[in-house]
């Protein structure tokens, strides 16, 4: 693995820990919490969200970023 690969694994992994805490962030609340590149930053988002770990919406300059809802079937609910 390149070192930039290592960086981009690392910051997927701080992201996925900071959102199972905080639930919803912007990418600009990422960016500064995590200190991160914006580089390193949208490419950790490609990753996680091409893997389906995160959803991604645009919200003006920025990207609302949470963990999916799992689907509820009818089955699943009480």
């Amino acid at each position: 693995m390149t070192p930039l690969q290592e960086t981009i694994q690392a910051a997927c992994v701080r992201m996925m820990e900071y959102l199972q805490d905080k639930k919803e962030a912007t990418s600009w609340q990422l960016k500064l919490a995590l200190h991160l590149s914006s580089s390193v930053l949208y490419l950790a988002l490609g990753v996680l969200c091409e893997q389906g770990k995160i959803r991604l919406e645009a919200d003006d300059i920025n990207y609302k970023v949470s963990l999916p809802q799992p689907d509820i079937t009818p089955e699943q609910q009480f």
